[in-house]
């Protein structure tokens, strides 16, 4: 905790909205610890803004948290894609992202992404898989041939609150364990996990 302290008050603030978005998610939504978070959400801010895209896909919405982070670094005249299979949070996400400076850029989809994704037609800059975990490899495959070389897809839980470090034989911890395995063994990526959080896995397609 007293890292995680020293980490945010040496990062950039974080913006009104995305406090409120933390908050009420805290209060009113199930499973509030998906959401990123101040410095999760920093650093996707940060990278986002050192690759300037114009077209980043977000697998996995929630309450829109990393969607408005992953914005903040769009060119001007870029546009999220952000998908989510879960329709009782609609309404809620979609009156944050009005709220923003980036209502127009951001393409808010409701649905099965495995469906609605391949049928897109766009070259990624940038894309933030973060849904169910069972599929990162098979929303990794969907994706890869649309993500232009030098353009970055971001898997997020890869360390599963320590689950891959103690070698959990659940279910979901070998299903993340084979994910990482399956992009150690990629040769057309460079990649490194980032401790942050749950552990970030930044893959840049060469």
């Amino acid at each position: 905790m007293e890292l995680e302290e020293l980490l945010v008050k040496y990062c950039e603030t974080e913006p009104a909205l995305l406090k409120k978005i933390d908050r009420e998610t805290q209060l009113h939504v199930l499973m509030p610890r998906m959401l990123s978070g101040h410095f999760q959400g920093r650093v996707l801010s940060f990278l986002s803004k050192m690759l300037n895209p114009k077209n980043i896909l977000e697998i996995g919405t929630f309450t829109g948290y990393a969607t408005l982070c992953l914005a903040e670094g769009l060119d001007e005249n870029g546009q999220i894609t952000t998908i989510d299979i879960n329709e009782e949070l609609e309404e809620r996400v979609r009156g944050y992202f009005e709220e923003s400076a980036y209502s127009e850029k951001i393409n808010y989809l409701i649905g099965d992404a495995m469906s609605i994704a391949k049928d897109i037609n766009k070259t990624w800059d940038l894309v933030f898989i973060d849904a169910d975990k069972k599929n990162n490899g098979n929303y990794y495959d969907l994706i890869f041939d649309k993500v232009r070389p030098g353009g970055l897809i971001i898997v997020d839980n890869v360390l599963w609150s320590g689950k891959i470090l103690a070698e959990a034989k659940d279910t979901d911890t070998k299903n993340i364990n084979n994910f990482n395995n399956k992009i150690n063994e990629d040769q057309r990526v460079e990649k490194l996990i980032l401790p942050v959080r749950d552990g970030l896995f930044i893959i840049r397609k060469k």
